[in-house]
């Protein structure tokens, strides 16, 4: 299990039509050696969880610009959770206010990146807190 690569599912939670960034962090992910697995957009939470429980991923990365996170997130993180997905690394990205990121945590988000991040620095930061 060593070496297997390590395994990411990058969602679009919502109604959120915008996913340039998305697209760009799964690009930066594929360079950085990781398997990416990009669900599209408009995803459910029920989605969502369901893929990363058959893809089998070790990571779930969340992108939101909507304004929702704080509806779906944590609707998503207790579906992971029931389906037997604690051990899954959960960042999310997007627009998400200062005051909201510490309350995404406490659902079991690990990070929370915002706009301007690097792209390195998300990658590092996966390879670096990975549960498995």
């Amino acid at each position: 299990m060593q070496n297997r690569k390590i395994r990411v599912l990058i969602a679009k939670p919502g109604l959120d039509g915008h996913d340039r960034g998305a697209r760009v962090v799964t690009q930066a992910l594929r360079d950085a050696g990781m398997e990416v697995i990009y669900t599209g957009l408009h995803q459910t939470p029920e989605m969502i969880a369901e893929a990363a429980l058959q893809e089998d991923v070790d990571v779930v990365g969340l992108s939101t610009l909507s304004g929702a996170h704080m509806a779906l997130i944590p609707r998503i993180m207790e579906l992971l959770h029931s389906e037997g997905l604690k051990d899954v690394l959960v960042v999310a990205g997007g627009i998400v206010p200062d005051d909201d990121i510490a309350k995404i945590k406490e659902c079991g988000v690990d990070e929370v990146f915002g706009p301007g991040t690097p792209l390195p620095a998300i990658a590092e930061y996966i390879s670096t807190h990975l549960k498995r």
